[in-house]
């Protein structure tokens, strides 16, 4: 165990995904913090059963990941003052036996860093593509970094010093904290370490769509919130679907009396955009094609996103989206 490093896991109707999870953390921290989202199986019974700290989110107020990491850092604050790290851990990942106090013991010798993260995998990526998507989706490039992910460890200081995570952000709640902790002066970095292993358990098309349509969610969430800072954080991001979607659309209304069906040879675009990535790409012939026509796909669940997005910033309500 690494002294003065808590670890606070994250759930929701997580089951055998969340027994790994604790199972891992358990050895690593003195303590361990679960917070539960409303779930409906054994998940708060068996974390319970480790002797871990348990909250329960008070479901009168829409759940988020980002709330749930706020109140499981409150308690820790709670339990120890002398707690210096938290490595937060979704549900669905455990952590490698090793990465705490890695992790912990970089933070130590960089006083200047915030946030430190490794390689998340997948624990089953040939499953389905849909895991492997997420595999790839993965890979990091070790070094300063811009943004981490949900799994992480943090420095409670810099938390406590930009206010911790937007509780009120449904997707997108990692880099927007990233974005407030780097103009505070803190810094993000990426290990060259295995961190945690995943299980997307995605087995249908449209559990894809769904994570796809969180990631629009949280592009125009970060764009809304700090698109006209210096770095423009996910304009481009937001631009993008609007683009590949709207863009051919308002192209072949706008031409189709001039030329007829011929306007929609315009929708060639996207095979076109598809084959240029894969010859831009690495891998093999298979692993190009996958990767390049989920890219290209992806932008019409993003779009719905941003237009999810677009609703609950009119209406004043959010809806978690979950692809599980």
């Amino acid at each position: 165990m690494m002294p003065g490093t808590a670890i606070v896991a994250i759930g929701r109707n997580e089951g055998e995904r969340l027994q790994r999870c604790l199972n891992s953390a358990r050895p690593q921290a003195d303590v361990v913090v679960y917070v539960d989202s409303g779930s409906t199986d054994n998940s708060v019974e068996f974390a319970r059963s480790l002797g871990c700290e348990v909250v329960i989110l008070n479901p009168s107020i829409p759940f988020t990941a980002s709330r749930a990491r706020n109140a499981g850092l409150e308690r820790v604050s709670a339990l120890e003052r002398d707690i210096e790290y938290v490595q937060f851990v979704d549900g669905d990942c455990e952590i490698r036996s090793d990465w705490v106090m890695l992790a912990a013991d970089f933070l130590h010798s960089h006083p200047e860093v915030a946030a430190v993260c490794g390689r998340r995998r997948e624990r089953y990526p040939t499953n389905t593509i849909y895991n492997q998507l997420c595999d790839w989706e993965w890979e990091i490039v070790p070094g300063p970094a811009k943004y981490c992910g949900g799994d992480v460890m943090m420095r409670v200081d810099a938390l406590t010093q930009v206010n911790g995570y937007r509780g009120s952000l449904i997707a997108g709640e990692e880099p927007e904290l990233c974005v407030r902790l780097r103009a505070a002066g803190w810094q993000i970095y990426i290990l060259d370490a295995e961190m945690t292993l995943h299980d997307a358990a995605m087995t249908h098309f449209g559990q894809w769509w769904k994570r796809m349509k969180r990631s629009g969610y949280a592009y125009a969430a970060g764009a809304w919130l700090h698109g006209t800072s210096p770095e423009r954080h996910w304009v481009r991001q937001t631009a993008r679907p609007w683009i590949w979607v709207c863009g051919p659309i308002v192209l072949v209304t706008a031409i189709y009396s001039l030329v007829g069906p011929a306007a929609l040879g315009v929708l060639l675009i996207y095979p076109v955009q598809v084959l240029r990535l894969v010859l831009k790409n690495p891998g093999t012939l298979r692993d190009r094609f996958i990767a390049a026509a989920f890219n290209t796909l992806a932008r019409f669940p993003e779009f719905a996103g941003q237009l999810q997005f677009l609703r609950d910033v009119a209406t004043g309500n959010s809806q978690i989206i979950e692809y599980k």
